[in-house]
């Protein structure tokens, strides 16, 4: 591109408006606006610009490809310098488009073979690899304890197994599903993408009702995004005392599942997206974030 720049173009103004004309801001060239002959070269000023670019938190890339369209596509060579003054020569300068043209379409032959290759990845990855007895199986398993195989596990591992269970029932209701990550100060279990709206995912195993802190926490992991909405996932429930202390004066931006509720899932009774879809509903227009789907009574939690 830079060859083609030197090659097309005489004038160093000329040049500064190429780059002008093609998206790049005063701050793009401020090292080269104000050049004096002979300072700086042609090429020299091409080489700061594009290094200004480079530079960029976006690295320039939507100047690049501006310019680079503009290029592959330039048919306008100025017959004062081409042809008159002979400073630049017309054939090079076709050469070097034409070599332009040629790299573009191998690269976007190179793209449209990723894409192709992402866009079947993806796919691959958006199924669930189990079917519904398969979950339920597995459900069941984790309730007793053991692992798919039968093997007894611990109750932290319990945990790490719900957490993949509940990826496979959500990719199985075609559910846009992120894998867990870490970002500073914070694990997320993962991330579901429901009805337009981005909702993070906790899931807890644990031998008691999930007690006020870990209920806070996650508030606090929810609150800090934008629009942020949550579901908390506590198989065996949570106390009174830890509803009470969210639900006082707090926006409500999470809504809670439990056990009892996965089950009537696995039962065939709801789907998954389906009981969201209550829980949220209950959630914006009765204030209720833990509640039976079937009726919308409001649980209380263990005392």
């Amino acid at each position: 591109m830079r060859d083609c720049i030197l090659a097309i173009f005489w004038p160093k103004k000329e040049i500064i408006s190429f780059f002008q004309n093609n998206g790049c801001t005063s701050n793009d060239l401020k090292d080269v606006q104000n050049f004096k002959e002979p300072e700086l070269s042609r090429a020299e000023i091409v080489d700061r610009v594009f290094e200004k670019l480079q530079m960029r938190d976006d690295g320039g890339l939507g100047q690049f490809r501006s310019m680079l369209r503009s290029l592959i596509d330039w048919s306008n060579f100025d017959p004062y310098y081409f042809e008159k003054l002979n400073k630049l020569n017309k054939n090079e300068a076709l050469r070097r488009i034409n070599h332009l043209k040629q790299l573009q379409e191998i690269r976007d032959e190179k793209l449209k073979q990723q894409q192709k290759n992402h866009a079947r990845m993806n796919e691959e990855a958006s199924k669930s690899k189990k079917t519904f007895e398969d979950l339920r199986s597995q459900f069941i398993m984790l309730y007793q304890g053991k692992d798919e195989q039968g093997k007894i596990i611990s109750l932290q591992k319990r945990g790490y197994l719900l957490e993949s269970f509940l990826r496979e029932l959500c990719l199985y209701e075609k559910l846009s599903v992120t894998e867990p990550f870490k970002i500073t100060g914070e694990q997320i279990d993962g991330a579901i993408k429901f009805e337009g709206e981005n909702y993070i995912i906790e899931a807890k195993w644990q031998d008691w009702p999930t007690a006020s802190e870990a209920l806070y926490q996650f508030a606090y992991k929810v609150e800090g995004k934008m629009y942020g909405r949550g579901v908390f996932i506590s198989v065996n429930g949570y106390s009174h005392d830890s509803l009470e202390a969210l639900t006082t004066g707090k926006a409500l931006k999470t809504v809670l599942f439990d056990g009892g509720d996965l089950t009537l899932v696995m039962d065939g009774l709801s789907l998954f997206t389906d009981m969201l879809d209550k829980k949220v509903k209950a959630a914006q227009t009765m204030g209720l974030i833990y509640v039976d789907i079937f009726n919308l009574n409001e649980k209380s939690g263990f005392k």
